[in-house]
């Protein structure tokens, strides 16, 4: 019974062995049963060869387990979770380079249903190669999977051919790697129960290099189980596809299988049958016949990827996955009223966000957040650095930051803002997460086509060596990224310029008081809230008061362990934090997370007996050393962020990339600094350094040079630190207990092979399980902080900052 948790938890870490799961049934009957005896007889050699060729009579096969089919275990999980759910577990999937269900019966009524709305968080990224001239040219894409035009090969089979549709489809898109589940697949049993009727998609997505199958993306959909008798999905396919590929034993023309290949022989679609029992390889009018007979998997495979090239090298047709929401007879589950009411509510904010330029949306529709929030807090800093007259000089402080505060008050509440305040207030839990998820993934289109344009000006600009002009754009492309923490930013900032000038408080949208409850129950619901911001390099202290206060009239002042993680830019740390604890931290190249943000984990009850808290709350930052800030903005930023998180944290993973330790002497004196100044205040949090993307985790050799080297060059850090902090150190140990032997752990390069089309590899996720037990080993001993001493904290770190 614990089959599908295991599979859920394994799919989490990004393990793709999540699907090769062995079963075994606990019977006791079976474990205590009597054992077989061995017969001793007088018996010949020919009797005893008899006796292998009859048949077994008296086996008693009531005893007898039935395995669990691998597909059956992740279908039925599917189809008893919620949609939102789903759709992670789809986007897992994804992730591990997997087949995702397209068209699926209902177990009960058989009704079909396309998840569409499971699509939705995934993006794929490919090169298409065009020849132009005498050379070819590579173009990069990357978009959301539901928006993507793609021609589509659907692999139908008719009657039970001998050879596995699943294991040739497999060779055409990756042969190093099970995309479909197929009859030879560890863990395969004879029946199943979910499967026949499913209707799964993939996407072969070229890297543009010379080996590549394919020269642009090609959908691949398979039809699971007998073509003949499920009619509708035959049909929806037929009618989708760019190409029909039919798997078939025997080619007769009476049997059952005449009449459906008679019908696509008649349709205008190119078709490909493959007959298992033929010879030879016969094209006429678009439609092709290839006999399998004698031929190795791989000629077929190769035969097959060239004929497919050839249909699409002329014209073909398209497929969009959002088209499947206008297939009759086929329900999609958007349809659902409450993904509706969610929708519509995200697309009025969203067409009123569009209409504006992408980099002048903030501006306009979030303006308390943009100069006006930078220019408080700079004047806030020097509030803490007055030199000659104080008491004049700190009155003329205090008067231009309540000017400031009455600017943001008199732009505040744009068309948008109270919109969606509106929608916060006014929709229900899951009318609230569709609505939040729509305005995300709607807007990510938008930014993905940005990024595109950028790239095209980035490599004509460079020709030209036009650097002012690329540093606008960089400009440009820093106003233009949105998401979710930006309209949060906003809400804080209106509700801290209110509350600093004892406004009145209105009813509807406007009411500022109620901003910092709306916020705590999405903060309760798993969604990340800005601690610090990264635009403007502030901590907004009243609006992260509010928030936690009311986190604490909602949940009780629970007490929580506070784990931050700090590591270079794209050194993989918003994918680690995810697999280890299941959140949905931002994840791309480049400067993803801005700043610093908390998210809450609850620990389950049954661990709750092993903890002395309820929940790990999660601080994750922004990468150090970004390209984007320069020069000793840069440093002070880093130093600044740095302190702040290992501050907050009863423990901070210190995540670093490769091995090469030139690449982290920043790093380290960042990291060495702020566990510096933490003892100066008797803080005294402990810390695991991760080494992401090792080539060899396995050699112990390796791993205890790489220690030594990493020990040499903490010390001589803390040495540098200690002139420069003023203390008495000469060893890292001095500043923090640590032990280099227990405190060091060597991630596996996340892909297996090169990506687009690497699955993750299984040692990740083996270096994942492994560090979240280091890190659960050592909470044990801690008994966290409750909520309202987190608050205190922040409070008190951000001020001994200020005042440095």
């Amino acid at each position: 019974k614990d089959v599908a948790y295991i599979f859920l938890q394994r799919l989490w870490m990004l393990d793709y062995r999540a699907r090769y799961i062995p079963t075994k049934e606990e019977n006791p009957e079976l474990n205590h049963s009597t054992p077989v005896k061995e017969n001793v007889t007088d018996d010949t050699e020919d009797d005893d060869l008899n006796d292998l060729y009859s048949p077994n009579d008296d086996f008693d096969r009531s005893n007898l387990q039935t395995p669990v089919h691998p597909m059956d275990v992740q279908m039925a999980v599917f189809h008893c979770s919620d949609s939102f759910l789903k759709q992670n577990m789809i986007t897992k999937l994804s992730q591990c380079q997997y087949a995702l269900p397209l068209l699926v019966p209902d177990p009960e009524t058989m009704d079909i249903e396309c998840p569409l709305w499971t699509f939705r968080q995934i993006r794929k990224t490919w090169k298409i190669t065009e020849r132009k001239g005498d050379s070819n040219v590579v173009t990069m894409k990357s978009m959301p999977i539901c928006k993507a035009e793609t021609p589509m090969v659907s692999f139908l089979r008719l009657g039970s051919p001998s050879v596995s549709k699943s294991q040739l489809m497999n060779t055409l898109i990756n042969d190093r790697h099970n995309t479909f589940f197929h009859r030879n697949c560890p863990g395969s049993t004879k029946s199943r129960h979910l499967m026949d009727g499913v209707a799964e998609i993939a996407w072969y997505c070229p890297a543009g290099k010379p080996n590549d199958a394919f020269t642009d993306c090609v959908a691949f959909c398979n039809l699971h189980g007998d073509a003949l008798s499920f009619e509708k999905q035959r049909e929806i396919l037929t009618d989708k596809s760019s190409v029909v590929v039919v798997l078939v034993e025997t080619l007769e023309k009476n049997d059952k299988s005449s009449a459906v290949i008679s019908a696509l022989y008649k349709c205008e679609k190119p078709l490909i049958c493959l007959i298992a029992d033929s010879d030879g390889v016969e094209k006429k009018k678009g439609k092709y016949k290839m006999g399998l007979n004698k031929r190795s998997q791989s000629d077929v495979s190769e035969e097959l990827r060239e004929t497919i090239g050839k249909i699409m090298s002329g014209s073909h047709s398209l497929f969009q996955l959002e088209s499947m929401n206008k297939v009759c007879g086929i329900k999609v589950d958007e349809e659902d009223t409450v993904c509706q009411k969610g929708k519509s509510a995200a697309m009025k904010i969203v067409n009123l966000l569009q209409e504006k330029e992408v980099s002048k949306i903030k501006d306009t529709y979030l303006p308390c957040q943009g100069q006006l929030w930078k220019e408080w807090s700079k004047i806030h800093k020097e509030l803490y650095r007055l030199k000659g007259n104080i008491e004049d000089d700190k009155v003329q402080k205090e008067q231009e930051l309540m000017k400031k505060r009455q600017e943001q008050v008199n732009v505040s509440c744009s068309e948008p803002m109270k919109m969606f305040i509106e929608s916060l207030s006014t929709l229900s839990g899951n009318e609230k997460d569709y609505f939040l998820k729509w305005i995300l993934q709607t807007y990510t289109t938008k930014w993905a086509e940005v990024l595109a344009s950028k790239k095209t000006h980035d490599e004509i600009e460079l020709l030209k060596k036009k650097q002012n002009e690329l540093n606008e754009i960089s400009t440009k492309l820093q106003s233009a990224t949105f998401g979710l923490e930006h309209i949060f930013r906003e809400m804080g900032q209106i509700y801290e310029a209110h509350k600093s000038l004892h406004k009145p408080t209105k009813s509807g949208p406007t009411d500022w008081s109620k901003y910092p409850e709306l916020a705590a129950e999405l903060m309760i619901s798993g969604h990340p809230m800005e601690l610090m911001d990264g635009d403007a390099g502030h901590a907004p202290l009243t609006w992260i008061s509010g928030l936690l206060e009311e986190v604490i009239n909602k949940l009780g002042d629970k007490r929580v362990f506070v784990l931050s993680v700090l590591g270079l830019q794209s050194s993989g740390k918003s994918t680690m934090l995810n697999a280890i604890f299941g959140l949905q931290f931002a994840v791309s190249a480049g400067r993803c997370t801005k700043g610093a943000f908390m998210q809450l984990a609850e620990v389950s009850e049954e661990m709750k007996k092993d903890f002395k808290f309820d929940y790990v709350l999660v601080v994750d930052t922004e990468g150090l050393r970004a390209p984007e800030l320069e020069g000793n903005a840069n440093l002070h930023h880093d130093n600044v962020l740095a302190t702040f998180v290992v501050g907050l944290g009863n423990m901070t993973l210190i995540n670093i990339n490769g091995e090469n330790l030139a690449d982290m002497q920043d790093v380290l004196q960042i990291v060495v600094q702020a566990f510096m100044r933490m003892k100066k205040i008797k803080l005294s949090p402990s810390c695991v350094f991760v080494h992401q993307n090792v080539t060899d985790i396995g050699a112990a050799e390796k791993n205890m040079d790489g220690n030594r080297r990493l020990e040499e060059k903490l010390d001589e850090m803390a040495k540098l630190a200690a002139e420069e902090e003023v203390c008495d150190a000469q060893l890292f140990s001095d500043v923090i207990a640590f032990d280099v032997q227990k405190d060091v752990k060597y991630f596996a390069q996340l892909w297996e092979g090169s990506p687009p089309m690497a699955p993750p590899n299984p040692g990740y996720s083996e270096s994942v399980q492994e560090l979240k037990t280091i890190i659960l080993s050592k909470a044990k001993d801690c008994a966290g902080i409750t909520l309202s001493q987190f608050k205190s904290k922040i409070q008190d770190l951000w001020k001994a900052l200020m005042n440095e």
